[in-house]
């Protein structure tokens, strides 16, 4: 038998927000300086020419131009930014 009320709705209702991560830039897209690539946890993704890295492993554009995804093993991948003129636009 059953010690308490079957809907069990008050100890439910306690889901959290998404956290927002994942890649938002992808290969081969325009990048200005500043602009997040991706947010992750940990570094599944490194950071390779003019892409920063910050406290919290999200990967940055520091100069324009062309995102950049190289795979290296199975699980770790760098990220750069190929730099192009000043003056040209995606």
């Amino acid at each position: 038998m059953a010690h308490k009320k079957g809907s069990g709705s008050s100890r439910n209702g306690r889901d959290s927000i998404g956290r927002r991560l994942g890649i938002k830039i992808y290969g081969n897209q325009y990048v200005n300086s500043g602009n997040i690539i991706l947010r992750q946890r940990g570094t599944k993704h490194y950071p390779g020419n003019n892409v920063g890295i910050g406290k919290d492993h999200t990967l940055y554009a520091k100069k324009n131009g062309y995102v950049s995804f190289k795979k290296v093993k199975k699980n770790k991948s760098i990220v750069s930014v190929i730099e192009t003129l000043s003056n040209e636009t995606g």
